[in-house]
C-alpha cells in the first residue's frame, strides 16, 4: 500500500555462490498468478551452472506486484536450486566411476515432484516416486514375513508379471548372500562400511545392481 498503483520497476535475482539453477518454472507461475503481466527474462536454464554474482534473470512490471510475489517465487527457486546443487555436487564426486547418485522420498510436503525434478537437474536419478512404484523390502518387512527368502518370495508373487521392481534391504553379509539366493535383483546395502561394501560387491559378481544407503555423505 506505500507504492503507487501505477509504478513499474525492474528487478534482478542474482546469486550469490556457486550454484545450480533450478525451479524457474514455479518461479514464473508465482509472478504469473500474482500479475500475468510480469515480463521475465532469464539468463539460463535450469540445470545450468551459476557463479557468485550471476545475474539470474531480470523482471520488469508493476512494484506492487514485484513485492508482493518476490519472496513466495524466491523460496522455489532457491530450495530447488539447492537440492539440484547439492545432488551436483555428489554427481560430480563418483564421476567417472559408473555409481548414479539416488534421491530418496524424504522431500519437503507437497514438494515431492519438485524436488525430484531438482535431482534431475543437478545430474542425478529418481529412485521410487512413492509406494506405488516399486516394492521396497525393508527390514521390519522381513523380520514380519520370518525370512528374507519367503519376504522376496510373496513380493515375486504380488508382482506377478509386472514391470514393477523388486528391492530388498540388507544388514550384512550373510543377508546379502541370503537375498542373492532368493533372487533379488537390486539390493539397499544398509549402513554398510566401506570395507564391507567391496566384499559386497565382490560377492555379488555383477548378479544383483546394488546401492548404498545410509551414512553416505561427501567424504
Amino acid at each position: 500500500g506505500l507504492i503507487d498503483a501505477s509504478q513499474r520497476s525492474d528487478a534482478y535475482v542474482v546469486c550469490r555462490e556457486d550454484a545450480v539453477l533450478c525451479g524457474s518454472a514455479w518461479f514464473i507461475e508465482v509472478f504469473r498468478q500474482v500479475a500475468p503481466g510480469i515480463k521475465i527474462d532469464w539468463m539460463g536454464s535450469d540445470g545450468d551452472a551459476l557463479a557468485p554474482d550471476q545475474q539470474v534473470c531480470h523482471l520488469h512490471g508493476p512494484a506492487r506486484a514485484l513485492l508482493t510475489a518476490e519472496r513466495t517465487a524466491l523460496n522455489f527457486l532457491q530450495t530447488l536450486s539447492g537440492t539440484a546443487s547439492v545432488t551436483a555436487r555428489y554427481v560430480n564426486a563418483v564421476a567417472g566411476t559408473g555409481v548414479r547418485i539416488l534421491d530418496t522420498r524424504k522431500t519437503l510436503p507437497g514438494m515431492r515432484l519438485a524436488q525430484k525434478y531438482a535431482v534431475l537437474a543437478g545430474g542425478g536419478h529418481n529412485h521410487r516416486i512413492g509406494l506405488y512404484d516399486a516394492i521396497l523390502i525393508k527390514e521390519n518387512h522381513i523380520e514380519a514375513a520370518g525370512s528374507i527368502a519367503a519376504a522376496m518370495a510373496q513380493a515375486l508373487a504380488l508382482k506377478g508379471d509386472t514391470r514393477i521392481e523388486v528391492e530388498i534391504e540388507v544388514e550384512s553379509l550373510v543377508e546379502l548372500e541370503q537375498a542373492l539366493d532368493a533372487g533379488a535383483e537390486r539390493i539397499l546395502l544398509d549402513n554398510f562400511d566401506l570395507n564391507a561394501l567391496r566384499v559386497a560387491v565382490d560377492r555379488n559378481q555383477g548378479r544383483a545392481r546394488l546401492e548404498a544407503s545410509g551414512g553416505v555423505n561427501m567424504d
